[in-house]
């Protein structure tokens, strides 16, 4: 049977949706929602190595975003250019998002400055609602990553209506970030700081990473009427023979698998797909869309961000702990002035 999106939905009001990150990352305030029983309390994040036990497993996803943001000007007409870099296609050729799409056709160039860099950017494809492969190249050969870093914007998601600024270079990553190749952040992790990782570390709570690279889909609404239309875009992620081998012992010794967000979930149910309690190191992608009627074989408890009405993120977490459940919890967060979405609190499901 059809699940209406309508079931998803949920009222926020607009100056709920935090604008700016938290003072010091650990004191966003922490929802803990007990998924069975349905008991819940009211925490700061700081609480986790009291909430988390001995012997848990805290797997991270140590993506790094990068500034792929880019504002300069149309070649030779002068007119302005926004480009949002969704992903590498090859060398130094990528997948776009050009604004305005429709005046970017095949050969139109533009030309972003900054930092004592200049980048020359020509489009080789048009592909649909404004997505283009381009060409980059930096003047005098320099290096292109280079450019990007010294040239770009922090790409903050849409709902935050404000420039970037420089501290979000910084609060818009985590501690723990390494790989880069994100234009979104994994925004749970957002909330750690190396003391908490210290502390955890104190209560013997483990910890492993995966990585994936989070795409510009992850903010995409669910358009059509029913859950089971949607289809998420892949995206690229890998597990090391450590990590790998972390869960695995953690799964045989019977022990508990806190996924540190969405996308952290979404990896290692992936790893375990065709049925089996084990994962497999490699690297590969996922398009993996959670929703009700999939069995979790690896995730035990989920650290996660409070989600978009009607986005796949908030099916996931209502297909983790109920939707009832969730959305009734949801709805207390609402009431008690919860900060939503990246920058907001966060919410623990054991």
């Amino acid at each position: 049977m059809a699940t209406p999106v309508s079931d998803f939905d949920y009222h926020l009001p607009a100056e709920l949706i935090a604008q700016q990150p938290h003072t010091v990352r650990d004191r966003a305030r922490l929802f803990h929602l007990d998924r069975r029983g349905g008991r819940h309390d009211h925490r700061h994040v700081g609480d986790l190595p009291a909430l988390l036990e001995p012997g848990d497993l805290l797997v991270v996803n140590d993506t790094r975003v990068y500034p792929a943001r880019l504002l300069g000007r149309r070649d030779p007409s002068g007119g302005s250019v926004e480009c949002l870099l969704l992903s590498r296609a090859e060398g130094d050729r990528w997948d776009v998002l050009l604004h305005p799409g429709q005046k970017m056709r095949e050969g139109a160039r533009a030309v972003f400055e900054g930092g004592g860099y200049r980048l020359r950017l020509e489009v080789l494809a048009r592909h649909f609602h404004g997505r283009r492969t381009v060409q980059l190249t930096a003047d005098d050969g320099r290096d292109v990553d280079a450019a990007i870093d010294a040239i770009g914007h922090v790409p903050l998601p849409p709902y935050i209506k404000r420039p970037d600024a420089g501290d979000d270079r910084e609060r818009y990553q985590t501690v723990y970030a390494r790989a880069r190749g994100s234009v979104a952040a994994p925004t749970a992790g957002l909330h750690f700081t190396t003391g908490l990782l210290q502390a955890l570390d104190a209560r013997g709570v483990e910890r492993a990473a995966i990585t994936l690279h989070v795409g510009y889909g992850t903010f995409q609404p669910i358009r059509g009427e029913h859950v089971e239309q949607h289809r998420l875009a892949s995206e690229p992620f890998e597990i090391t023979e450590a990590t790998a081998h972390a869960v695995n012992r953690a799964l045989d010794d019977g022990r508990r698998i806190v996924a540190v967000g969405t996308t952290t979930t979404r990896v290692l149910e992936s790893a375990a797909a065709g049925g089996r309690q084990r994962i497999d190191a490699g690297s590969g992608s996922t398009g993996l869309y959670i929703a009700p009627g999939f069995e979790f074989r690896v995730v035990g408890a989920l650290l996660t961000n409070f989600h978009l009405p009607r986005s796949s993120l908030l099916v996931l977490v209502s297909t983790f702990a109920g939707r009832e459940r969730v959305l009734a919890a949801y709805a207390e967060a609402v009431a008690r002035r919860y900060r939503f979405y990246s920058y907001g609190d966060a919410m623990l499901i054991t």
